[in-house]
């Protein structure tokens, strides 16, 4: 049971205090008509007071001034909190008012920050500053410093430094980012602390940072004595505001070369069926991010959204503002329900009015919302790029000199994990790096893009190209959660690749999103059995994730616990409960857990107690039939209902002539008194069995038909106890409109990089291997549609080959061939090209090998001459090789080069 401790009625006061500009206070201002001031988490404060023409200090708000609401509790000195000083820059006033009174509107002193601005540095590249994997300290202290080096904000003090911010702790990010001249600070703070890089306020004049979600981010919900504001007590009025205006069910990405990708979310709310919306998404060229982003934004806006405010009560509060708590802190508060649950302060309000009476309110986030900006934060991360949390160096990769880009500086990778369309955990990166402007010798040089590598960070394995851009940021998807990855980029120039940068090694991180919370438990009790059911729903009604496992049933003896796991349920349905004593309270709550292991919060317990089978003063005493009359028995007035039981009657007692036709109901069933061995063999023939989970074992090798969280009609063949990497078969409907695409999948191999895809439509078929999640190809490829049909292989497009058959009765050869000198006795085509060295006297080309087979090579010869000074032809051809003859023709013979190709017949 929780108790709700009084508030110790401590005096809480505020008061205004003039200060003169960077300079020393002045004096309070005592006669002020009322004043209120927001004070919120990573923004701009502010203050809106009223003071009579005739008041105390009037005159030193006729000229630019600083203001400070300073506060005491209990009596004690007056303090000055974070983000109370306000500037005077703003007056408004009536000449009816005979009082003459002023009300001014005073923005925090943060907003001076905009009057800094960034000038262009001693390197730029494409117009703007880099700067290149510092920390968020060092491009502000960049900013100030250069600033206040010119004579801006000289009463700004700074209170961080490049490597460690304001509690003195490292910086645990790194960035990436190229800044254009103009940029003010505030601009910066703001979209850094958007993006969840840091937090910031002012300490008076000072500006402290700190790493995000630490100091400005104190967990006070938990603990033995959390900061639990009650109504009430702490605070009087609960509003809250909810709208469905940005809901959504389904959202199509578009990306870059005619990427689109269709994201739905079963979980939202849809009471008048789906919603649809777009979002466009430059630089995103692959399907997992675009995944990853869609999701994202479906998180967003797939449920009702609330904005909570509470109002403060002075009086009796236990906990009050800026005393206990401040903004960006965690801290018990009541719900949209009701219902205590932990939130984080986003906002404080206090005021006075002019007779000195206290109000306020506090603006929440719950933790729906909190997440919503994480989300928020990780697609600003993706697109723009430039944050990471941290990485290793390594030796780049040596590359020969000349005109050959230098290597990119700066390479920072930030790492995510969403849940792909069959619900599982995969990884997405986003790459940041400088632009590369010169080549490896220091001279200027235009680059045509960029190749991202990767490997996992294991000695022997390959780098392999991931990405191309034409910018300083790609991303890619998928990846294997939970394995460490290199990461290298390099800039092409005309073709050519320049040097590796500098690997970057990142883990790719898991996914720890746990599902929604259930429904809660419904309990019922019968012949001394409990029935815990729960409806195959989230608590907010809607369907679980693709993600889903299952849901553990969890009882205790008591509201308060300890809780033991009694059963658990992968899908709707019900779980029984035995053998527990007679008319003690059992408690039941449920969470549910996703492929990861990531648990949800318990839904709220609910209570049942069994019943006795007979009454209680009958329990444990002999009924002997010998000492009971005939007839003196009536069952109606002496038997209490459903209190004899099959236990209690004898065997064969009661034959079929004893039972009225009908008399036995379904409803008249224990739950799970009928078994197979109860039904005949023919019990189930000619029935349809609907809503049901059918397999053939529970664990080990088994066939599951229509297993939960399957989007469609799908089969399972599952050969091992895990249940993860299986077989499967599949008939889905969004492939090719009003179609039925029938589609066999395997399992992963061994090392999670390939799986093998088999899709059978109406006019189109195809296999191919692809990559562990069936995302990407990955391997050979077998595609036959009405109008043509493709063989060959698929991975990337720097290495993709295959053959194309069309209606136009042409093929097409898409790829490279091998060099000829490594193909042995039986290829059926050889192609190269060699230089020639000067002289007349011709050459002989082997083909490396002796051919099993008569040759017919086909060749021809490219002068380099500016007007060409030769005559050449074919002299001879055997099964080793052919020569080509020609003239010098007046000229030396040099710069030549031969291209030719021979085929096997």
């Amino acid at each position: 049971m929780q108790v709700i401790i009084p508030g110790a009625s401590e005096g809480y006061a505020l008061r205004l205090v003039a200060h003169s500009p960077n300079g020393g206070r002045l004096g309070v201002l005592p006669h002020h008509l009322g004043f209120e001031a927001g004070l919120p988490l990573n923004d701009v404060p502010s203050l809106k007071a009223t003071y009579p023409a005739v008041g105390i200090g009037a005159v030193w708000l006729n000229s630019p001034v600083e203001l400070a609401v300073e506060i005491s509790i209990g009596g004690g000195p007056w303090l000055e909190p974070n983000d109370a000083r306000y500037l005077v820059i703003k007056r408004d006033s009536n000449a009816t008012d005979q009082t003459g009174a002023n009300t001014y509107d005073c923005p925090g002193y943060a907003w001076m920050l905009r009057k800094l601005v960034l000038h262009s540095g001693p390197v730029m590249a494409d117009g703007k500053r880099p700067f290149s994997a510092v920390s968020a300290g060092a491009i502000l202290r960049t900013f100030t410093d250069e600033g206040q080096a010119r004579g801006a904000l000289p009463g700004l003090g700074v209170a961080f430094t490049t490597t460690h911010d304001s509690a003195g702790q490292p910086w645990d990010k790194a960035l990436t980012l190229a800044i254009e001249p103009g940029a003010d600070l505030l601009a910066l703070l703001l979209n850094l602390s958007e993006q969840g890089v840091l937090d910031w306020t002012m300490s008076g004049r000072t500006l402290r940072v700190y790493n995000e979600g630490t100091i400005l981010g104190e967990d006070l919900a938990s603990g033995p004595a959390p900061v639990d504001l009650r109504l009430g007590r702490d605070i009087d009025d609960a509003p809250a505001t909810a709208t469905l205006e940005d809901l959504a069910t389904a959202i199509l990405v578009r990306g870059e070369a005619g990427l689109t990708v269709e994201v739905t979310n079963p979980s939202a709310v849809a009471p008048w069926g789906r919603w649809e919306t777009a979002q466009s998404q430059g630089g995103v060229s692959d399907q997992g991010t675009a995944i990853l982003l869609g999701t994202n934004a479906l998180e967003r806006t797939g449920r009702e959204r609330t904005q909570l405010t509470r109002g403060i009560r002075f009086g009796a509060a236990r906990w009050l503002p800026l005393a206990h708590y401040r903004a960006g802190d965690v801290v018990l508060a009541p719900g949209e329900s009701g219902g205590m649950e932990p939130v984080r302060v986003r906002q404080i309000t206090l005021s006075v009015d002019k007779d000195g009476g206290l109000g306020g309110n506090l603006v929440l986030n719950d933790r729906f919302i909190e997440r919503e900006i994480r989300l928020a934060r990780q697609a600003a991360g993706i697109l723009a790029g430039g944050v990471s949390s941290g990485g290793t160096g390594g030796t780049p990769a040596p590359e020969s000199s000349g005109r050959i880009a230098a290597a990119p500086a700066g390479l920072i990778v930030a790492s995510a994990a969403y849940v792909d369309e069959h619900g599982y955990a995969r990884g997405q990166i986003t790459g940041t790096w400088s632009p590369v402007t010169v080549d490896v010798n220091g001279v200027a040089i235009d680059v045509d893009g960029y190749q991202v590598y990767a490997r996992i960070n294991s000695g022997g394995e390959v780098w392999q190209q991931i990405a191309v851009s034409d910018d300083t940021t790609a991303t890619y998807s998928p990846l294997i959660v939970t394995k460490t990855y290199a990461f290298k980029v390099r800039a092409t120039a005309q073709g050519v690749p320049g040097e590796f940068s500098a690997p970057y090694v990142a883990v790719i991180p898991d996914d720890v999103t746990p599902p929604p919370v259930p429904s809660p438990p419904v309990l019922s009790t019968r012949l001394g059995v409990i029935e815990v059911s729960w409806d195959g729903l989230a608590f907010t009604g809607a369907t679980m994730p693709t993600d889903f496992d299952l849901v553990r049933v969890w009882m205790a003896a008591d509201a308060d616990g300890p809780y033991e796991v009694s059963e658990h349920l992968r899908a709707a349905g019900s779980a029984l409960v035995t053998d527990q004593p007679y008319n003690a309270p059992r408690w039941f709550r449920f969470t549910s857990v996703d492929r990861r292991g990531n648990e949800s919060v318990p839904t709220s317990p609910a209570s049942i107690a069994t019943q006795p089978l007979v009454d209680d003063d009958v329990i444990g005493k002999v009924l002997n039939g010998a000492n009971i009359i005939d007839g003196t028995v009536n069952a109606a007035d002496a038997v209490i209902a459903n209190t004899i039981t099959g236990a209690l009657i004898q065997a064969l007692a009661i034959d079929t002539p004893h039972l009225r036709a009908n008399s036995v109901t379904v409803d008249q069933l224990a739950a799970g008194s009928v078994d197979a061995v109860r039904l005949t063999a023919t019990a189930i023939d000619g029935k349809t069995i609907t809503g049901a989970f059918i397999r053939t074992a529970a664990t080990g090798r088994r066939l599951e038909l229509a297993p939960p969280g399957a989007a469609y009609p799908e089969m399972r063949f599952i050969p091992a106890s895990s249940g993860t990497n299986y077989t499967r078969l599949r008939t889905r409907d969004d492939r090719f409109a009003g179609e039925a695409t029938f589609e066999v999948t395997s399992g992963t191999n061994s090392a999670v990089t390939a799986a093998s895809q088999t899709t059978i439509a109406a006019g189109f078929m195809q296999m191919q291997v692809r990559d562990s999640t069936l995302t990407d190809p990955n391997g050979g490829l077998m595609e036959l549609a009405e109008s043509y049909a493709r063989y060959g292989y698929f991975h990337n497009s720097s290495d993709e080959q295959y053959f194309w058959f069309d209606s136009s009765g042409r093929t097409r050869h898409v790829g490279r061939w091998w060099d000829f000198t490594a193909l042995g006795s039986t290829a059926g085509v050889l192609a190269g090209s060699i230089t020639v060295a000067s002289g007349n006297s011709g050459v002989i080309l082997s083909y490396g090998a002796t051919m099993s087979g008569n040759m017919g090579p086909v060749s021809v010869v490219r002068d380099g001459a500016t007007n060409p000074n030769f005559y050449w032809t074919l002299t001879a051809s055997s099964p080793t090789g052919f020569t080509m003859s020609w003239s010098q023709g007046g000229g030396v013979f040099s710069g030549k080069a031969l291209y030719w190709w021979s085929h096997r017949h």
